[in-house]
């Protein structure tokens, strides 16, 4: 297809649950991470950033001219709110670009300790509608980002009746919470944990049975059907094959899911939306996804692929599935952290085990994956080995490519 000249490149937006994951992101193209401190963020799971984290991070990205943004999107209570005055105190010359709310009240609180701080309204708000998309921006909003339920016929509309200053981003890779953009109730009533406030038990994804009051014994399984009653069981959300779609929508920033993930798996997902993305704007006139691109994203564990409601509201197909197991063909063996031109040996810590004879590939920062047979490798020491087999160990790789630190080694599973 023409694409359209004059369309501004997005922002390709990453997760980053800890700093080496920041490092890893913004190597791997990322042009910006969204991060949690050690309060106020949605993800309690996620290591997290200390206060020394955090300006070693925005250092880090700053050198590299990208941009951090601080997550503070949890649903506040009384007790939080007198906290959060502090928190931000201690975070607002930092350096982050932005922080990431979803509350009216901490809203009000960070223009008044911060007046100068970007503020980016969280999907958490539920911005649904080019009403409430204005009046945040008038509010003095940056940026809002929009809800996971929105079509990009519904984005397009946001984009053509609000202010072209405002930036829109959304959701375009990862776990879809089913709830309404995040807002859960599931988790706190039936596991005491409440995911508003980072804590989800992620009730939604066990399986559940229905039993009737006059028929005990007799389970219904509880599923979608064509109506798009969106509870439970969501499948993973990829939008890589239309990236085209999303760019001509008129958002500017792309985000990723996923601040618990491994760094194998943002370097993944990040290095494919970056080539598509840059793709498409090389692209002289006619536009051709990258199909090798989706092989790419499905070698990182993840549940199916769904489209979301991108293009109309999904119907229990696209929802529903038998089990919610993740889907795991590859597993990360090992990290490149140094090459020896001379003798064409890659230092590697290991990961998992591998043998001498194994076909590995090499996903690097930087071009195309490399695929090889390992026909030589060492210990630490130097000696030949046929097997690593230890852990967090040092071995030495046989590379005839000049593989740079960062490079993650993996292997298809057997």
């Amino acid at each position: 297809m023409n694409r359209d000249k004059t369309i501004k490149k997005p922002e390709l937006l990453a997760p980053a649950g800890n700093l080496d994951k920041l490092k890893i992101a913004l190597t791997y193209g990322a042009d910006a991470v969204y991060i949690g401190g050690e309060e106020f963020s949605l993800r309690v799971a996620a290591d997290n950033f200390s206060a020394d984290d955090i300006l070693e991070g925005v250092k880090f990205a700053h050198e590299r001219g990208k941009k951090v943004y601080l997550t503070a999107n949890v649903i506040p209570h009384n007790s939080d709110i007198n906290e959060y005055s502090e928190f931000l105190g201690s975070v607002k010359d930092s350096g982050i670009d932005a922080v990431i709310l979803s509350d009216l009240g901490m809203f009000a609180l960070t223009k008044e300790i911060a007046p100068d701080l970007d503020i980016h309204v969280s999907t958490q708000a539920n911005n649904v509608n080019w009403k409430s998309a204005e009046t945040w921006y008038n509010m003095g909003a940056k940026r809002v980002i929009l809800a996971r339920e929105m079509s990009l016929d519904e984005i397009r509309e946001i984009r053509e009746r609000t202010p072209k200053e405002l930036e829109l981003e959304a959701f375009v890779h990862g776990a879809m919470c089913i709830s309404y953009s995040g807002r859960c109730l599931l988790s706190n009533y039936m596991a005491g944990r409440d995911s508003n406030r980072g804590e989800c038990a992620h009730p939604c994804r066990w399986k559940y049975f229905l039993m009737e009051e006059q028929r005990p014994g007799e389970y219904m399984p509880v599923y979608e059907n064509e109506r798009g009653t969106f509870i439970y069981n969501s499948k993973d959300l990829c939008m890589l094959q239309y990236v085209d779609k999303l760019i001509e929508s008129g958002l500017s920033s792309f985000k990723i899911e996923g601040r618990v993930k491994s760094e194998f798996y943002v370097a993944t997902i990040v290095k494919a939306y970056r080539k598509s993305i840059d793709d498409y704007f090389n692209s002289d006139e006619n536009y051709v996804f990258d199909t090798k691109l989706l092989d790419e994203v499905k070698k990182v564990s993840h549940r199916d692929y769904t489209t979301g409601f991108y293009f109309g509201k999904p119907g229990g197909s696209e929802q529903h599935y038998e089990s919610s197991s993740y889907i795991r063909n590859y597993d990360m063996v090992g990290i490149v952290t140094g090459y020896d031109k001379e003798t064409k040996m890659a230092e590697v810590i290991q990961k998992n085990r591998f043998f001498k004879g194994n076909t590995v590939e090499f996903l690097r920062p930087f071009g195309d994956f490399h695929a090889q047979v390992i026909e030589y490798m060492t210990d630490g020491e130097g000696n030949e080995i046929e097997v690593a087999n230890h852990p967090q160990s040092v071995v030495y790789i046989k590379s005839e490519i000049e593989l740079e630190p960062d490079t993650f080694i993996r292997m298809e599973r057997k």
